[in-house]
């Protein structure tokens, strides 16, 4: 029998990764230049979407091939550049579905926090912790409205879950980190008997009021400024939603946030808790590793975790029957009873 060959090894991944900081800023320019949105009235040349955005044609063109090697737009033989379906979705900003708000923090906010990664690896600690309330509270006030479109439809499948509707009694949802509103919003939306409380940072409160309003359902919701570890949460809820936040918090912070929520919440209550999950093994899903770097240069202790440790949080804190619920968004959530 003959030898198996093996394929020989190349640098191409690691000179493909040299580069891998250039497609979300590309894309971040023609999100802020509106080639996008532009583009979703129809297709355009070159000299069209100059004209339409005000950007430079030189400052385009390259833009653009990249954004067709992408497989964001598509050129025909005339040189008329179109929307692909997923850009189509997902990063057009007047559409619900944009997904590019994150994106259009990755020069003034991401990448400048990530520039100083290699003395954050070696002291462990970040220049700013966005986690706490001083250094956190005017980025929060500027990033949730960019991320609701992320958590929206997790949210509605959480809604759909639970059918609050056909609860006997009006339902009491206690939104912690309420950030935009996103998951208080959507389970209002879904039965009109659901009263919500939103806790939040002084700061980020007029952000989510806001939202509810635009939604009308401010006379549904109740707004609590203050530190999640301050802040009186009341209790007798039957819902508690902590939505992206445990990664921040760090392990015992989360283990102290989860005990307070258990004795929020009423008898037979549930949990619910998104996160960025990685395996027990920490051997993925990458997009939860990389995310733990994220927490390493943004806050003073946070990371990423996966179901089996947050899991045991919650045992520990009382809750019962922790298991996931497949949900749009980077991992499944995760729910609990009290008992």
């Amino acid at each position: 029998m003959a030898a198996a060959v093996s394929a020989p090894v190349t640098p191409e991944r690691i000179l493909q990764l040299a580069w891998g900081y250039a497609p979300p800023l590309i894309l971040e320019a023609a999100i802020r230049h509106r080639v996008f949105d532009e583009l979703d009235h129809g297709s355009k040349s070159l000299h069209e979407i100059s004209a339409a955005t005000g950007a430079s044609e030189r400052g385009l063109a390259p833009i653009l091939d990249v954004l067709v090697g992408l497989d964001f737009l598509a050129k025909d033989p005339s040189g008329y550049y179109s929307l692909m379906p997923e850009s189509a979705a997902f990063l057009v900003s007047t559409k619900p579905s944009f997904q590019g708000g994150i994106i259009r923090h990755t020069s003034e906010h991401l990448l400048p926090k990530w520039l100083a990664l290699n003395e954050v690896v070696a002291t462990g600690r970040p220049g700013v912790a966005v986690n706490q309330q001083l250094e956190g509270s005017g980025f929060f006030e500027k990033f949730v409205n960019d991320i609701f479109p992320m958590s929206y439809p997790a949210a509605e499948t959480l809604a759909r879950h639970l059918g609050l509707a056909s609860a006997p009694v009006p339902s009491r949802v206690l939104d912690l980190a309420a950030g935009s509103g996103v998951w208080g919003i959507a389970l209002a939306q879904s039965a009109p008997q659901v009263r919500v409380t939103a806790v939040d940072w002084p700061g980020v409160i007029p952000v989510t009021r806001k939202n509810a309003e635009r939604f009308g359902l401010a006379d549904r919701f109740t707004f609590v400024e203050g530190d999640l570890h301050d802040a009186d949460f009341g209790n007798g809820h039957h819902v508690a939603t902590l939505g992206h936040i445990l990664h921040s918090e760090g392990v015992e912070r989360s283990k102290t946030l989860l005990a307070k929520t258990f004795s929020a919440l009423s008898s037979g209550g549930t949990i619910a808790i998104a996160e960025f999950l990685v395996n027990p093994d920490r051997k993925g899903p990458l997009r939860g590793l990389i995310f733990a770097v994220n927490m390493l240069v943004n806050t003073d202790a946070g990371g990423t975790y996966s179901f089996e440790e947050i899991s045991e949080w919650l045992s520990d804190a009382g809750f019962v029957n922790a298991r996931t619920l497949d949900a749009p968004g980077p991992s499944p959530l995760i729910l609990a009873t009290k008992p």
